[in-house]
């Protein structure tokens, strides 16, 4: 087939090759549109995907907005990609791109298959000589984990960068389908995203409307931090019908004070820490018998990995919220 595309110069001899690549550049179009169709995808969601799609047979270049406004451009779909931060490892395999992934950070430990992959560094500190050495189709950043001088970096170096910044449960399902279509994966990414939205909605449906309840939500104890009302650890809590007693302050995660916590006496007291155990700390809010919290019996536990995440787990995660801020109400 090479031969007769360089020999041939003919129009009519070049004709059944243009109509060839036309049907399947078609097919292909089609496959796509009835795959978006048939997982009814929102209207948003749907013109992002559809942007992009070649048509009659020209092959574009693959082109996304990342999470920062940022115009992401790739001649192919990338074969070699770098995640700079444990949840965008997560979000990637999500996407469908997992096995495109050469290199990751420190605690990219989800799924198990992502142990296996070469590690460079952390989300503070990568390093940047085993990066180029790997010369990657695309880099994927974490806007707020990753430094603004590595992204510098790597954009001197000409690399090209998506950065991710997903801080609302929508922006997790948009960096699945944006990731799927810079990765060439869009069949997988597709029916993932809308899987994670459907979930999305079914908890709002069923917890949304019920009776409010103040949470306070801990995930460090010295000093006390917590979270603001621009923080997706928040935005879960209002969907399931929890008022986060420190959405006002102006900080993302603030600094609060023991006396702070009395007074506000919240109705129900969320933590989660640094591992996979309930912290000693948690239960040290019962020596303080007055708060409504520990009067009900109201202290609870979320593994980090499942709520600090920005990853689909975060469903995991939101669930237990939903279903401990339940039991407060009754």
């Amino acid at each position: 087939m090479k031969n007769r595309i360089y020999l041939t110069n003919q129009s009519h001899q070049n004709k059944p090759f243009v109509i060839t690549n036309f049907l399947n550049t078609s097919l292909i179009f089609n496959k796509n549109i009835q795959l978006l169709i048939a997982t009814k995808i929102p209207v948003a969601l749907l013109t992002l995907f559809l942007t992009t799609i070649p048509i009659f047979g020209v092959k574009a270049e693959i082109s996304v907005v990342d999470d920062v406004g940022n115009e992401v451009r790739l001649k192919s779909p990338a074969s070699s990609i770098v995640s700079l931060a444990p949840n965008l490892t997560e979000l990637l395999y999500s996407a469908g791109a997992g096995n495109k992934i050469v290199a990751t950070v420190q605690y990219s430990d989800y799924p198990d298959e992502a142990k296996n992959i070469l590690q460079i560094g952390d989300a503070h500190n990568i390093d940047i000589e085993a990066l180029i050495a790997l010369m990657p189709d695309l880099v994927v950043t974490w806007k707020s984990g990753n430094s603004t001088a590595i992204y510098n970096k790597l954009t001197n170096f000409g690399f090209k960068v998506y950065q991710s910044e997903a801080d609302t449960l929508n922006k997790i399902s948009t960096s699945i389908l944006r990731l799927g279509k810079l990765a060439g994966t869009e069949s997988i990414a597709i029916p993932a995203a809308r899987k994670f939205q459907q979930k999305i909605d079914t908890l709002e449906k069923q917890f949304s409307r019920k009776k409010n309840i103040r949470v306070f939500y801990q995930f460090w104890d010295r000093p006390i931090y917590t979270v603001n009302e621009r923080h997706l650890i928040s935005h879960i809590i209002e969907l399931c019908g929890g008022e986060n007693i420190y959405s006002n302050l102006s900080s993302l995660t603030p600094q609060i004070s023991t006396e702070s916590v009395l007074k506000n006496d919240p109705d129900i007291i969320i933590a989660s820490g640094s591992d996979d155990f309930r912290p000693e700390w948690l239960d040290a809010w019962k020596l303080w018998p007055e708060l409504k919290a520990i009067q009900n019996n109201q202290l609870y536990f979320v593994q980090p990995d499942f709520i600090q995440r920005h990853t689909t787990r975060i469903i995991h995660g939101g669930k237990l919220i939903c279903e401990y801020i339940d039991r407060a109400r009754l």
